[in-house]
């Protein structure tokens, strides 16, 4: 999709607000009929706008009370060494986040703990045994300030 037109960003807009609303009221809040809204809509998935969608889970609610910012250092940024770490990274159920950075730190990653001690556990059996790992620092999250799913259009 080469360009999104003021309809499109209506759309994405009201799906990011209740992405499980009907095609009729998504059709009328942007003031199309629902077979163009549909076409429209099919091609913002096609096209990889719309990623999927999602339930958005309080982690409080679950228990994970505890959000860990976590900077990792590998031992060399070539190629083989990156992909080992990244297909191993995206194995742990507890990583909510993955970023390759540049700067001082190779990884950031944010991590959801129930406790203290799951973080332990967490450190120990995950990260701590991921490949190519030379440093691992982690800071703890106070408090959350913000944490939008949306993107502003």
């Amino acid at each position: 999709m080469n360009q999104l037109d003021t309809i499109d960003l209506a759309i994405l807009r009201a799906l990011q607000e209740n992405g499980r609303m009907t095609n009729s009221d998504l059709a009328e809040m942007v003031g199309l009929s629902p077979s163009a809204c549909s076409r429209r809509h099919d091609i913002l998935e096609k096209t990889g706008v719309i990623r999927g969608y999602h339930a958005r889970l309080s982690h409080k609610a679950l228990e994970y009370k505890m959000m860990v910012i976590v900077h990792i250092s590998l031992s060399g940024q070539f190629a083989k060494t990156l992909n080992e770490f990244e297909a191993a990274v995206k194995r742990c159920p507890n990583v909510l986040v993955c970023y390759l950075m540049s700067g001082e730190y190779d990884y950031i990653l944010r991590v959801a703990a129930k406790d203290l001690e799951d973080y332990e556990r967490i450190h120990r059996d995950w990260l701590s045994a991921l490949p190519h790992v030379v440093k691992i620092n982690s800071s703890f999250a106070l408090r959350e300030i913000i944490d939008r799913p949306n993107i502003g259009l």
